[in-house]
């Protein structure tokens, strides 16, 4: 048997149009006489208005996409497969260009040659070379280290061009090649660093080192080169100019 007060509850399934006939009829004389269920109804007659334009909702299970067939399936790996060369290749291409910027920023700064081996280095150190040859070089000896060198200097319209040969200098240390100018001031031309077998030594893979670096003196500016250990300040070699 209905309570008393159910037709108040069923404000919100007529309003929906749930309400079986018995209970629709019952509803809507009850609604002659309630001020209340009235004004509700009023209320909720736009929200049922928007429920009505809703459409069913799908079985999301049904609406789940069909699996591919087995040479879809292969096509689409083998798509990938393609994408991830490509990326590779870009990325390849993207390191070389980066080396030839490196080399060139090398260049511009000073270079180790000897050490090295390939065409570029095969090239450089016919640089080197020449420069060595036909330069203005000095040669000289440590008594107590007894590393020896040869500098050579070309004068360019920016500075000096510096070229240098080291041997019999053991490692591993890192090095620099200043140039002094007349008031005692150093200018670092070039850095390097020496392999734990050093260079022109018993076991030594290299009987040489031949580098070339610049400076912004000029030959006539400069009163020696020195060769420097980085960090500890010991001058391994002495070149007047």
């Amino acid at each position: 048997m209905r309570a008393p007060d159910m037709p108040h509850v069923d404000v919100g399934a007529y309003a929906l149009g749930l309400l079986e006939e018995p209970d629709r009829r019952a509803f809507e004389a009850h609604l002659a006489t309630c001020f209340s269920c009235h004004e509700e109804l009023g209320a909720l007659s736009g929200i049922a208005q928007t429920l009505d334009g809703i459409g069913p909702i799908a079985d999301p299970v049904r609406a789940m996409p069909a699996p591919p067939e087995p040479a879809a399936v292969t096509d689409l790996i083998r798509h990938r497969i393609r994408r991830k060369r490509r990326h590779r290749a870009a990325r390849a291409l993207a390191a070389a260009a980066a080396g030839v910027v490196l080399l060139g920023a090398a260049l511009g700064t000073g270079y180790t040659l000897g050490a090295d081996r390939g065409p570029a280095a095969s090239a450089q150190d016919g640089g080197t070379a020449r420069l060595l040859r036909d330069g203005r070089a000095m040669s000289a000896t440590d008594a107590g280290t007894g590393v020896t060198g040869t500098v050579a200097t070309q004068r360019k319209a920016w500075g000096s061009l510096v070229a240098l040969r080291l041997s019999k200098v053991d490692g591993p240390l890192a090095c620099e090649l200043v140039a002094v100018d007349r008031r005692g001031k150093a200018h670092t031309v070039v850095g390097w660093s020496v392999p734990d077998k050093g260079y022109g030594l018993p076991g030594s893979p290299q009987p040489q080192l031949a580098l070339q670096g610049g400076t912004a003196l000029r030959p006539g500016e400069i009163s020696r080169f020195e060769v420097r250990t980085i960090g500890g300040g010991r001058t391994l070699l002495t070149v007047p100019a």
